[in-house]
């Protein structure tokens, strides 16, 4: 049988398994044994995910399951993501959102399918989703984005925020190294976009995979480009330029602050909000594209959101305190 769910399209023998380790085949009938599996569970800062400018300062619930369909050399949860066996606990989705609504600290509760690849699991995924709708729960994806566009509408339907991996800008590292598809990740973000949820990008600056000026000024532009997919000019999309460390099957020094500061100097002639991440001294404050005032302040998980004013009835953005134009951030 082929598994259609994302472009490796694998072809799936009786009793095996796909790439991601988690989709088989039974009998020529797909086979989803790890339908509920999950291996973490955590309250985390939202800012953890990361998500800059949803509900910034809240906490959110995060579950992880195992596998993926991606084969990232550099991988930092590769003991989950490339383990399919991961130990774990069967949960229902019912199980799932009463935890989620226990241990919320937050008037807006709010959870995030993370730490592996949560696309490979379809269907348990949008039997929790729709249930978390049902519960006046956010959903929060933090993903590859490499999935076909079948299952990424059904899914991105579920969806208030995203944060998407932008691995590299080049179709050929997609392919060879990761075993992904660029276009497919590309064709995931605008379907987001389309789909009204929150985006955020992340791009880990790996040494000798994508760190080249080029290839970060070509994803720059890539994302400057989107803004006129947004609902409106304040929507513009986050990017987060996360340093790497040596992990998995990649024994690169870690990344160079200065290439990453220096990125994101560049990054911000196109874009107005760019965040360095797992560099020390980092400043990732928020301002007002308007008037300059701190929206956000941050210092590691310690957040200060008191330059936001609240949204004008009908709208999702907080406002700037001082000049009260809409902010980028949803309240």
């Amino acid at each position: 049988m082929i598994c259609s769910l994302c472009p490796r399209r694998c072809t799936i023998k009786a009793g095996d398994f796909g790439a991601c380790g988690v989709r088989g085949n039974k009998n020529g009938k797909g086979l989803i044994p790890f339908y509920g599996l999950v291996t973490a569970l955590a309250l985390d800062p939202i800012e953890k995910k990361p998500l800059y400018h949803f509900r910034p300062g809240s906490s959110i619930f995060s579950v992880g399951f195992s596998g993926c369909n991606l084969r990232c050399p550099f991988c930092q949860n590769w003991n989950i993501s490339q383990n399919p066996g991961a130990r774990g606990r069967s949960m229902s989705p019912a199980e799932i959102i009463s935890a989620v609504l226990r241990e919320s600290r937050d008037e807006k509760p709010a959870i995030a399918y993370t730490y592996s690849e949560p696309l490979v699991h379809a269907e348990f995924l949008l039997d929790c989703m729709s249930l978390a709708r049902r519960h006046g729960i956010a959903n929060v994806l933090v993903t590859n984005g490499c999935v076909n566009a079948e299952a990424a509408t059904e899914i991105l339907a579920l969806t208030d925020a995203a944060n998407i991996d932008l691995k590299c800008f080049s179709a050929q590292t997609y392919s060879k190294i990761l075993g992904g598809n660029l276009d497919t990740v590309l064709e995931f973000i605008a379907l987001a976009i389309k789909a009204g949820v929150h985006v955020e990008i992340t791009t880990l600056a790996v040494p000798e995979l994508n760190d080249s000026g080029d290839e970060m000024d070509a994803a720059a532009g890539f994302i400057a480009g989107l803004r006129d997919q947004t609902e409106n000019g304040a929507a513009e999309i986050p990017w987060h330029l996360s340093a790497y460390h040596p992990d998995y099957r990649w024994n690169a020094p870690p990344t160079d602050p200065a290439f990453l500061l220096e990125t994101a100097r560049r990054a911000r002639k196109l874009l107005p909000y760019v965040y360095t991440g797992n560099i020390a001294g980092e400043i990732n404050n928020t301002q007002c594209r308007f008037c300059g005032e701190t929206l956000v302040r941050r210092e590691g998980y310690s957040v200060d959101i008191s330059g936001l004013a609240p949204p004008a009835e009908g709208e999702k953005r907080c406002r700037c305190s001082r000049c009260k134009e809409v902010s980028p951030v949803v309240c």
